[in-house]
């Protein structure tokens, strides 16, 4: 069997078969939407716009601590706003929600005037002046309130604006203070630092005065005249020394004791003495000019008043030694000479009462009286003298020089501690300029909030009294009302239509039957079931 197919006379005839459901379901939808439009209360809507105005002063000249974008700084000034506490004060100061306040909680309140507030963000295409590309920044930002009663609502707004302009301010002077307070501190702690570190070098400096680096090439210095001034010291002891042996060997030749017969008689006394012990070495005491010789002595001693001859019988036998130790470097000891001196120093070693070397040596350098013998013995002891001075002052030099060697030995080490706190010291300095130099751009950059010459938010359109209601858009709901009411009837006919089995016209019982029927009669309604039929449609209407 073929399917059964529909055609526009089958829709119309289901449509009019169930007009009546259909009528009274329209009715019932666009009736239910009439009612929300026209019992939907109005809400009116508020809106302040606010510029962001660039510095005055030009960023290259002056840098704004404040460094985060517009669009995030709106976002967090917008969440300060709309805390807690400052919702609650706006509610109270301008009576919001007074009867939602009876049924529904703090929170649900709070939540619903935030959804009631409204940020828009005002964005533009610029170029990025870092990166030189084109960019979306945010120049303005739209604040609105929404809410039934317009006076309401625009206070509310103004409201919302002061508290946005005044967070504004609050934050950047804020931030500002923040940062200079900060880079203040910094600073305070680097110069206190830095000071400990001076102090540190200098403790360092006094400890190890003599061993800094930049003294190394002083002390290397120091230490080659040293070693200099050591060996010409010793070269002038050598030559001293030298000298001395020179002298000593002239002094050697020399007597002691003058022989002038023109002196005065103590000086001829002794002359005279000497004379005698010359010739006691070569003729006997009976000789007559021995004996001449002595009665001249004993007048002098009477003149005189110098009897005793011991001492200078000393110093006679003393320089008869020096000039017996000069003759035996030329002559050996059979010479005539050599066995003449040897003769009169025995004769004076016999003549004297204590014939004690040591007491000859030491008498007879008591008072020499030659002058060429007196002028050696005190170059002599002058070079004695140079030559311990000289000592002295090398012993002094090797200390030195000990000195000198110990600062190069010690000096690396000390050069290393000193590069390592000069480079701790360098560092804090440059660190300090550096956080100084932030201070006063800080400093700076406080002082341009405070005269609100930075960055800020400037006015453009103040909130005004709503006039006209910006919710619901009662036209439009009332055309979505007719179009859903027309759409659930005839839905509703669609739907009650493939749910019923019975056979309705010729068409559908042919194609129950299989077979066309001869006639079709309309069904003919009777009096009772007009009435019961209109009491129905009567129940219906009342009930919609």
């Amino acid at each position: 069997m073929e399917e059964q197919t529909s055609d526009f006379s089958d829709y119309i005839g289901a449509l009019k078969r169930r007009r009546v459901s259909v009528f009274a379901i329209a009715i019932m939808v666009f009736l239910l939407g009439a009612l929300v439009a026209l019992l939907w209360p109005a809400t009116y809507k508020s809106s302040a716009t606010i510029l962001i105005k660039e510095q005055d002063i030009p960023s290259e000249l002056v840098q704004s601590t404040v460094t985060s974008f517009a669009s995030q700084r709106i976002q967090a000034i917008s969440q300060r706003v709309m805390a807690r506490p400052n919702l609650m004060e706006i509610i109270a100061q301008y009576k919001l929600y007074e009867e939602e306040r009876k049924r529904l909680t703090t929170e649900e309140i709070i939540e619903e005037m935030r959804e009631n507030i409204g940020l828009d963000m005002i964005e533009a295409s610029v170029v990025d002046p870092r990166s030189g590309r084109p960019t979306a920044a945010t120049i303005a930002f739209q604040l609105s309130f929404s809410g039934e009663n317009p006076t309401q609502v625009q206070k509310v707004a103004n409201e919302l604006m002061s508290l946005f302009l005044k967070e504004n301010l609050k934050e950047r002077s804020e931030k500002a203070s923040e940062t200079y307070v900060f880079l203040r501190d910094e600073s305070e702690r680097l110069s206190k630092k830095i000071s400990l570190l001076e102090e540190k070098m200098a403790a360092f400096k006094k400890q190890h005065v003599n061993t800094l680096p930049e003294l190394a090439q002083l002390n290397q210095q120091l230490m080659n005249r040293t070693e200099n001034e050591i060996s010409d010291i010793g070269r002038q002891i050598r030559s001293q020394q030298q000298t001395r042996i020179y002298l000593q060997g002239q002094l050697a030749q020399l007597k002691p004791y003058g022989v002038d017969a023109s002196l005065d008689p103590a000086t001829r006394l002794q002359a005279l003495r000497t004379s005698y012990f010359g010739m006691l070495a070569r003729y006997s005491a009976e000789h007559p000019d021995v004996i001449r010789m002595k009665r001249e002595i004993e007048g002098l001693e009477q003149e005189t008043g110098a009897v005793d001859s011991s001492a200078e019988q000393l110093k006679q036998i003393e320089a008869l030694r020096g000039e017996l130790a000069a003759l035996r470097k030329k002559y050996a000891d059979q010479h005539p000479d050599m066995v003449k001196l040897e003769r009169q120093i025995k004769a004076l070693e016999n003549s004297v009462s204590t014939p004690k070397t040591s007491s000859l040596a030491s008498a007879a350098a008591d008072n020499p009286d030659n002058p060429a013998y007196i002028q050696l013995a005190a170059q002599i002891e002058a070079a004695d003298t140079e030559i311990r001075s000289l000592q002295a002052k090398r012993q002094q030099l090797e200390e030195k020089l000990a000195d000198y060697e110990q600062r190069m030995v010690e000096a690396p080490q000390v050069e290393r501690e000193y590069r390592t706190l000069g480079r701790d010291l360098q560092n804090a300095i440059n660190e300090y300029q550096n956080v100084h130099t932030k201070q006063v751009s800080a400093q700076i950059a406080q002082q341009l909030e405070q005269e609100s010459k930075g960055e800020r938010f400037v006015i453009v359109e103040p909130p005004i009294l709503p006039e006209e209601p910006v919710s619901p858009n009662r036209p439009a709901i009332l055309f979505l009302s007719f179009v859903l009411a027309v759409g659930c009837g005839l839905g509703y006919a669609a739907v009650a239509e493939s749910l019923d089995d019975a056979v309705h016209g010729g068409k559908s019982l042919a194609f129950t039957l299989g077979a066309a029927p001869l006639a079709v009669i309309p069904y003919l309604e009777t009096d009772s079931e007009a009435s019961r039929r209109k009491r129905r449609l009567a129940t219906k209407a009342t009930a919609a």
